[in-house]
């Protein structure tokens, strides 16, 4: 249940004067809500700029494009000509150093006059423009009478926005909110707050809204800081209490002799990397704990983890028990089963896939399989945490790319067995202030070698003007057996509007057909599953030679013999994304080459990243260059910046906060691990103020 005081600050913002349906839509879109956002989203909105009001210049002071606020009178008024609508109603003002205009387009009848009255003296604020010699400001932003400038802070937020809803309205909105914010218990501890110099909740959020100061907003001071470190903590004391409830002692353990492992090396067709090898190690040891396994394994692209998935499978088959692997789609759920399925059946291990497409008899059939205890590993995507979904003895939990499930499906999945272990892997190296970020005190295994028999890629960056020459060498490829990738960022036109120059998938497959006839195949996300796997398998036999694809074959796609790969538009997209991309050449013995078009002028940044492709293929120097370049979202594949999940707190100004927050998270976990009593009462807020509250039922349990 969530506490009672914390119930103003769960109103929906149409609960406020002034808030509509129709600012509904602007408000759910602007705080990226799909139902109408409440007065908590609102508030933790914060600004991106302020506008400095108190500059009071005469109007023969007023720099040309700065803002400025001006005592004036105001004189005459010209409203449009009749039948020309278009034309602007003019206010004349004036001071004893000159005259200005006030620009105004399509305003409401009668309005001007009253808010501007002749003769009447006026605080006028906006941006200074010259129009024909004379000062002119379009729509002032403010307009008040001697009282109401009394009233104003001089220094105003300035806030992102989105189209149709104007800045005055959440300036509106946000008064309301501030007004209804409820005196919250402090979840902070002194010790904390001290160190820090952190103000309270309350001072913080009526800072950032109405600061008495320009860098009042800054992220590096107090009041956002303050904020930045609640986020924090709320997703630490998350992570702790999902992790304190699968630490406890685990009763029957899941590691067993060693005999179907031997098997599935011995079926491998190369040896194991020594890193392979530590971390089948490492994770068989969890195994045999009395506590449970929550372990991280992370590697590049082709560094070999479904093998090491498939040894810690192996090692709970060889006690008896189930295994479950989860992946995020179902092209890569199937692209796991590929490789699992040909090495456990050496072993004598039974393995089925459940997807979405797995229905009727088929479903039912592998259902009561599971049920009975006849599957061994069941790999598949969230079909997996369907309630009809049931194990026999489900004892490891295997989720591919984590980031991209929530607290709830990563729990639902290991509540379906006694003391589940976790093993979560990712093919995105990630950097080690991240991991504390977003996967808690997790212990880790990297995969730092590339598997033997990997080749290098050669990758070169060339303009989109060069196009034709670039068809022409894949025409020569084609003649010669070479298969080939051709990654496009859209799969149609509707996807980019206002974007001239971003290539579509279908209007490339249909401009390579038209040269190379049935040689060439797509695929893209949009197509059935079906459909997919079909493009893949013609491609994998070499029915099809080039295959233009859009980022659906990121993840998961494994034709060894592809050693050529095109990539448009490569400056639209992350450096991770190009790095996994990329992986899906040099996966054979034949030397591999990777091209990256790019339109020009190129940004700095974008410049930047395919330098760093180009430079090295070492996925943990990309992820730390990526992390310096655009922030933890590209990284994880989740947004494009800002940390992972996280709105509020900023990697490269709040990093340090990060350790602080997992400190003092590990520290409640000691002291009140039940959050008890009134600092108990007033974390259980902070969870559900941060979207945190998946954690609040583990409290206590178990």
């Amino acid at each position: 249940m969530r506490p009672a005081v914390l119930n103003p600050l769960f109103a929906p913002v149409t609960s406020l004067t002034g808030v509509g349906p129709k600012q509904d839509k602007l408000f759910r879109y602007l705080l990226d809500r799909t139902e109408t956002p409440r007065l908590v989203d609102l508030l933790l909105h914060l600004p991106s700029n302020v506008i400095d009001r108190r500059r009071q210049p005469k109007i023969s002071e007023a720099e040309i494009g700065s803002v400025v606020t001006l005592k004036v009178t105001v004189g005459k008024h010209r409203s449009p000509p009749p039948g020309r609508s278009r034309a602007p109603h003019l206010v004349y003002v004036s001071d004893e150093t000159g005259s200005a205009i006030l620009t105004f387009f399509r305003p409401q009848s009668g309005y001007l006059e009253k808010l501007l009255p002749e003769g009447e003296a006026r605080y006028v604020s906006g941006t200074t423009q010259l129009f024909d010699g004379m000062l002119q400001i379009v729509h002032p932003d403010r307009i008040v009478d001697e009282d109401g400038f009394a009233k104003l802070s001089g220094i105003d937020p300035v806030y992102p926005l989105t189209e149709g809803l104007a800045i005055g309205s959440i300036r509106r909105a946000m008064t309301q909110a501030l007004q209804k914010l409820p005196k919250l218990s402090e979840w902070i501890s002194p010790d904390v707050m001290r160190r820090c110099s952190f103000p309270s909740l309350g001072e913080a959020l009526h800072r950032v809204h109405e600061p008495s100061e320009l860098t009042d907003i800054l992220p590096d001071k107090p009041f956002w800081s303050r904020l930045a470190f609640d986020e924090l903590l709320a997703g630490q004391l998350a992570l702790a209490l999902v992790r304190a409830q699968l630490k406890r002692p685990a009763g029957a353990r899941n590691a067993g002799d060693g005999h179907l492992r031997r098997k599935i090396i011995d079926a491998l067709p190369y040896a194991l990397t020594s890193s392979q090898q530590d971390a089948a190690r490492a994770i068989a040891e969890d195994l045999s704990k009395p506590i449970r396994m929550l372990r991280l394994l992370q590697g590049d692209v082709g560094s070999g983890k479904t093998v090491v998935a498939l040894l810690a499978a192996a090692t709970v088959a060889e006690a008896g028990k189930q295994s479950a692997l989860m992946a995020p789609t179902e092209i890569l759920a199937r692209q796991h089963i590929k490789t699992i399925a040909p090495l456990a059946d050496r072993a004598g291990l039974r393995v089925a896939i459940l997807t979405g497409r797995e229905k009727g008899k088929d479903r039912r059939d592998i259902l009561e399989r599971l049920a009975s205890g006849e599957i061994d590993i069941l790999v598949g995507t969230h079909a997996l945490i369907q309630d009809d979904v049931i194990f026999k003895s489900l004892a490891l939990a295997i989720v591919d790319e984590q980031h991209r499930f929530g607290v709830r499906e990563r729990l639902t999945l290991t509540g379906k067995g006694d003391c589940v272990d976790v093993l979560v892997l990712s093919a995105t190296p990630i950097p080690r202030t991240l991991v504390l970020t977003y996967f808690g005190d997790m212990d880790i295994s990297e995969l730092r070698e590339k598997p033997a028999g990997r080749q290098e890629i050669d990758t070169r960056t060339l303009p989109d003007s060069r196009l034709g020459e670039i068809v022409d060498g894949i025409g020569r490829a084609i003649k010669s057996g070479k298969r080939v990738y051709w990654i496009c960022p859209l799969v149609e036109e509707s996807e980019g509007e206002g974007i001239e120059h971003l290539t579509n998938a279908t209007k490339r497959f249909e401009v390579l057909q038209k040269r190379f006839g049935d040689a060439v195949g797509l695929v893209h996300g949009q197509m059935k599953g079906t459909e997919k796997d079909r493009a893949m398998a013609q491609f994998a036999s070499g029915e099809t030679q080039l295959l233009v694809a859009t980022t659906v074959v990121e993840v998961g796609v494994d034709v060894p013999q592809a050693t050529i790969m095109v990539i448009e538009n490569a400056e639209r997209f992350g450096l991770s994304q190009l790095h996994q991309l990329r992986g899906r050449i040099g996966r054979g013995s034949e030397a591999s080459t990777c091209i990256l078009l790019y339109h020009e002028p190129l940004g700095e940044s974008a410049a930047a990243r395919l330098r760093v492709i180009r430079e090295t293929t070492d996925g943990f120097r990309i992820a730390e260059e990526d992390l310096r370049l655009r922030g933890e979202g590209d990284i994880l594949g989740t947004r494009q910046s800002g940390m992972p999940g996280y709105r509020i707190a900023r990697s490269e100004v709040h990093g340090q906060l990060i350790t602080q927050a997992r400190d003092e998270a590990l520290r409640i976990m000691q002291d009140n691990p039940k959050l008890e009593g009134e600092r108990g009462e007033a974390l259980r807020c902070l969870l559900y103020l941060y979207e945190r509250d998946e954690a609040i039922p583990l409290i206590g349990a178990g």
